[in-house]
């Protein structure tokens, strides 16, 4: 692993889901360019996943109860280090130098939060349909057999063949190109990010789609901040709600949850419309 004397902040948030755990901790060992500090919140995980974290340096901090995910990644901000602060899921496989791409991309192109590409957003409605079909097609049969590591391994080597190259033509492709976007599962901010448009809103489980707004919102109001952006060149796999399978499959209710309130109780859709067309809330 190439490493140099720059620091990044890695904050993801668990609750369960040792084999994801497993391959996202040994995807960042194998893949990640800068020095990382690894940040992990852990929401009363029961299966080992923070002893795990723990055992490889990751500094783990333990909530006794399941939180939102707005109000975990503050936790991580409060400690982080790092000038470039990466919120990351845990169920994501990222791909070499995945992180310098992206701090490259967002210098050369002066932008405070970026995200690398994936089955949510490819930079285009056509290809974005056609890899999440494939994703689909060979992901749910699979899961017929169990969410272990080797069956997730299996479905990433299914879908991608060789990873090394699948990222390279991606780069080799696109290079540092951006379009404006945000993809929720990896998302990469700056201090000056922080500064400007604060850490998240705790009341927003969407909390990706709030970010998004508030940066184009300071970006057309104040100009001193540029829309949040997709890096072509760099992908990440997400393998998608795989939540639901650990353990017993019902999902743990938020500690946090009458702090949450929904998008539309925040965002107009008048201001959905004019800051982001392409989506579309209920009132």
């Amino acid at each position: 692993m190439h490493k140099n004397k720059e620091k990044i902040s890695i904050i993801t948030a668990i609750h369960n889901g040792f084999a994801s755990n497993e391959i996202f901790l040994d995807t960042l060992k194998k893949y990640t360019h800068h020095t990382f500090e690894l940040i992990i919140i852990d929401n009363a995980s029961t299966d080992g996943s923070a002893e795990l974290f723990e055992k490889n340096g990751a500094l783990v901090i333990r909530n006794k109860e399941n939180y939102s995910y707005p109000y975990t990644q503050n936790q991580g901000i409060k400690v982080a280090q790092g000038a470039y602060i990466f919120f990351l899921n845990n169920d994501i496989f990222v791909g070499p130098d995945w992180d310098k791409i992206l701090i490259d991309a967002a210098r050369a192109n002066d932008i405070d939060v970026i995200s690398a590409k994936g089955l949510e957003n490819m930079g285009n409605v056509r290809d974005t349909k056609a890899i999440a079909l494939r994703w689909k097609r060979i992901k749910y049969p699979l899961l017929m057999m169990g969410s272990g590591v080797r069956i997730l391994r299996l479905m990433h080597r299914l879908m991608y063949g060789n990873w090394q190259k699948f990222c390279a033509r991606q780069f080799d492709t696109f290079g540092l190109q951006t379009i404006e976007g945000i993809v929720g599962n990896n998302v990469m901010m700056t201090r000056n990010a922080l500064d400007k448009v604060g850490v998240w809103d705790e009341t927003q489980q969407a909390a990706d789609f709030d970010v998004f707004m508030r940066v184009k919102k300071r970006s057309i109001e104040h100009q001193d901040i540029k829309p949040c952006q997709i890096a072509l060149g760099a992908y990440i796999h997400h393998y998608v709600r795989m939540t639901l399978k650990y353990g017993s499959h019902k999902p743990v209710p938020f500690a946090d949850i009458e702090n949450l309130r929904s998008i539309s109780q925040k965002w107009t859709p008048e201001e959905v419309n004019a800051l982001h067309p392409d989506k579309v809330i209920k009132g």
